[in-house]
C-alpha cells in the first residue's frame, strides 16, 4: 500500500478564543462548523487526508475533554487514535507525544502534522504537494513546510525566506525562519518577493523529528522517550498525566524550526491551496459566500441598506435585522450576542479575558 507508513498528526486542542460567542471551552472553533459545508472544520480536515491516508493511519492530539467530541464527529478513528493532553502545552509537546507513540509501532513512519481548524480549498493540489513533501521527507533527513504566499503583511504568521536558487524537484531550501515578526519586518517580507507564510502544515520522517528533539529539545525529547513502553497500554494516560505535568510549552516554530534553519534542513514546497487558517470573525467573512452588498448572512437574518458585514443568528429562535449598518461583526447565540467593528476583531480575545474575570466560565 503506498502510504502504509505515512501518518497524520492532527492538532486539535486549541480553544478558538477569537471565534467568542460560538466558540467556548466546552465547544471549541475546530468542532462547529464555520463555513456552513455541512461538516465541521476538524472532520474537513479528516476528510482531505482520508481520500488518500488510511484512516487507521490518521491521530488526533487535543485536550482530553474533547475526547467524546472527536469520537462524535470522527467515529472511525480508535481510542488509540485520539491523543489526549491532560493540559495544553503548544505544539512542540503535541507532537512529541504523538511521533514518540506512533515510533512505537512504526520507526519507518513518515508524518503529516497539519491544524484542525484551516481551510484548503484546492483539494488536488493540496494532496500533491503532500505526496511531494512525504516523498521528499523519506528520501533525505529534512523537515519540511508548506508555504503559502502572503497577501498582506500579517503579523501572526510565521514567515519563511526561501533560497530562489536551491529549488530541488519542486521544494526550495529555507534560509531563514522568523516566527511572528512586527508589522515593520512584515512589510518588508512581504515587500521582497522571497518570503512566504508558514501555513503550520509539517512534514517530516520519524526518525528525522526524533533526532531534531533530541539536538534542540533535548529535555522535551527526554520526557517522552523515557515513557516509551506505556504508549498503546493502559498506562499511557497517567505517563501523559505525568509528562505534560513537568513539560515545559513551546511552540514548533520556536522550538524546532527556528534552530533546524540554521542546519539548513528545513525546506518548503510553495504551494498555492487556497489556504486560510480561519482566525477571525473577518477570515470567515473573506472565505464565506455574500450577498450583493458583500454580507454573509446565516440564519433568520434581514439586512437593509448594510454593506460588509458577517451576521449569525442563533438556531433559528430569533431574527436578527440590521439596518443601515456597515462593516460589522454580529454574532448571536443562545446566551450571549457580539456586536463589534470588523476592525476590532481583534478585541474578541480582550473581551472573553474580562468575562472570565466577572463571569468565571459562566460564558466562556
Amino acid at each position: 500500500m503506498k502510504h502504509q507508513n505515512d501518518y497524520v498528526i492532527i492538532m486539535a486542542g486549541g480553544v478558538g478564543t477569537r471565534f467568542w460567542p460560538m466558540s467556548r471551552k466546552t465547544f471549541p472553533k475546530q468542532f462547529h462548523d464555520i463555513l456552513g459545508t455541512g461538516r465541521s472544520l476538524i472532520q474537513e480536515t479528516y476528510d482531505r487526508f482520508h481520500s488518500f491516508i488510511p484512516s487507521r493511519n490518521i491521530y488526533v492530539v487535543t485536550n482530553d475533554s474533547y475526547f467524546e467530541l472527536v469520537k462524535e464527529q470522527l467515529p472511525a478513528l480508535s481510542d488509540d487514535q485520539i491523543l489526549l493532553e491532560p493540559v495544553g502545552r503548544n505544539t512542540a509537546p503535541c507532537v512529541a507525544y504523538a511521533a514518540y507513540k506512533i515510533n512505537k509501532i512504526n520507526p519507518e513512519a513518515s508524518f503529516v502534522v497539519a491544524p484542525a481548524d484551516h481551510l484548503i480549498a484546492k483539494r488536488d493540489v493540496f494532496q500533491a504537494k503532500i505526496e511531494l513533501g512525504l516523498a521528499a521527507v523519506d528520501e533525505r533527513p529534512i523537515i519540511m513546510t508548506l508555504g503559502i504566499k502572503p497577501t498582506r503583511p500579517d503579523t501572526g504568521y510565521g514567515y519563511i525566506q526561501f533560497v530562489e536558487d536551491k529549488m530541488d524537484n519542486g521544494y526550495f531550501r529555507v534560509n531563514t525562519f522568523t516566527e511572528k515578526p512586527k508589522l515593520p519586518l512584515a512589510e518588508k517580507f512581504c515587500e521582497s518577493g522571497d518570503y512566504l507564510w508558514n501555513g503550520g502544515i509539517f512534514l517530516f520522517k520519524g526518525t528525522t523529528i526524533l533526532k531534531a528533539f533530541q539536538d534542540y529539545m533535548p529535555d522535551t525529547a527526554e520526557l517522552f522517550s523515557e515513557i516509551a513502553d506505556a504508549y498503546y497500554t493502559d498506562q499511557e494516560e497517567e505517563a501523559i498525566a505525568r509528562t505534560y505535568s513537568i513539560c515545559k510549552p513551546e511552540s514548533m516554530d520556536y522550538g524546532i524550526m527556528e534552530k533546524a534553519d540554521k542546519d539548513n534542513i528545513v525546506y518548503t514546497i510553495p504551494a498555492d491551496l487556497g489556504w486560510s487558517d480561519l482566525g477571525t470573525w473577518g477570515s470567515v467573512h473573506a472565505n464565506s459566500p455574500k450577498d450583493d452588498a458583500e454580507n454573509t448572512i446565516r440564519g433568520n437574518v434581514i439586512v437593509y441598506d448594510a454593506n460588509n458585514n458577517i451576521i449569525q443568528a442563533a438556531n433559528g429562535k430569533k431574527v436578527i435585522i440590521a439596518k443601515g449598518v456597515d462593516d460589522l461583526i454580529v454574532i448571536d447565540t443562545d446566551d450571549a450576542l457580539l456586536v463589534c467593528k470588523k476592525e476590532d476583531e481583534q478585541f474578541i480575545k480582550k473581551i472573553v479575558g474580562d468575562l472570565k474575570v466577572r463571569f468565571a466560565d459562566q460564558y466562556v
